[in-house]
């Protein structure tokens, strides 16, 4: 079950292992994190670039840099853990059958997994033809 404490030394009383508060800890940590790196993205796109200027040329000339794909990359790395962590409270939370959440899991985490792959191949091997 979820830690539903707000500070870190009642999570750590609640825990029932130690994985389950580095979890915890994760979600607080990445929450932040994320918050940060989609604004600055946001920033980048929508304010220091015109909207009307962003074209398949002005993604493929960014995305052509090992930073902004290592960028992006951690964006699509931290939010799919993150959610997934969260999926995982709610199924914990609201499926009682073992068996069935156990599937339930297993097709989400499978799910997940693709998205990631998928992500990271895109990413790191699409040639976006900028010399």
């Amino acid at each position: 079950m979820a830690i539903k404490s707000k500070r870190y030394p009642e999570a750590r009383l609640e825990a029932n292992t130690n994985l389950e508060l580095y979890w915890w800890v994760f979600m607080r940590i990445s929450g932040v994190v994320l918050v940060f790196l989609l604004i600055g993205h946001m920033w980048m796109n929508a304010i220091l670039a015109d909207l009307n200027t962003i074209d398949y040329e002005y993604v493929a000339k960014r995305l052509s840099q090992t930073t902004w794909k290592v960028y992006d990359w951690l964006i699509l790395a931290l939010g799919l853990l993150h959610g997934a962590n969260g999926l995982r409270y709610v199924l914990d939370d609201w499926i009682r059958d073992p068996a069935k959440r156990f599937w339930t899991k297993v097709v989400a985490y499978s799910l997940i997994a693709f998205l990631f792959f998928y992500g990271s191949l895109s990413l790191f091997n699409h040639d976006f033809g900028v010399n």
